[in-house]
């Protein structure tokens, strides 16, 4: 079964500032990745191809870097997205006067990891890139986006995942 699930924003900055925000993925300089509500992203090393990590339980591999315009991710077929047969990249696609900051999943399943991406990972997934695509337009373009509301769902699929987090380490409830 296919998952292919795109998120994008429109900004007016210049290309360079908005390949800005792909190039501080995971680093000190990270406007993109809502670390403040979300695992941060991390590596093995610095953004580049081979770096190895992911984001909580969301596990891959850097395939393609193209500073300022694109970072590519194989899934490594473990944690979370197990089973999940496909990548996901952040690019910049400049357009005449705006560019487009676009995110893409597009992987390969069976049913079970289908049922898992529609009913968990999908609903985590889709409030974390909005969630970033804000930030950043607000860091970047016109300072106005806010950071969206979660829904219902997506709020009680963070309490169960930080439950059983906290079971896992022994921290008290």
């Amino acid at each position: 079964m296919k998952v292919m699930n795109i998120h994008e924003r429109n900004m007016k900055v210049e290309p360079v500032k908005a390949g800005g925000a792909i190039d501080g993925l995971s680093g000190r300089e990270d406007f993109l990745w809502p670390r403040h509500r979300w695992p941060a992203m991390e590596f093995d090393g610095p953004l580049a191809v081979g770096a190895s990590g992911g984001h909580g339980p969301v596990r891959y591999s850097v395939t393609e870097y193209v500073p300022g315009r694109r970072v590519e991710f194989r899934f490594s077929g473990t944690g979370l997205t197990a089973g999940l047969d496909g990548r996901h990249f952040f690019e910049v696609i400049p357009r005449n006067g705006h560019v487009v900051l676009r995110h893409v999943v597009d992987a390969e399943c069976d049913f079970k990891s289908w049922m898992k991406w529609q009913l968990l990972v999908g609903p985590l997934h889709d409030a974390l890139l909005e969630d970033a695509l804000a930030g950043v337009d607000h860091k970047l373009a016109d300072g106005e986006a806010r950071l969206p509301s979660w829904s219902p769902w997506v709020r009680f699929l963070r309490w169960m995942l930080e439950k059983k987090r906290q079971k896992a380490s022994g921290t008290p409830h």
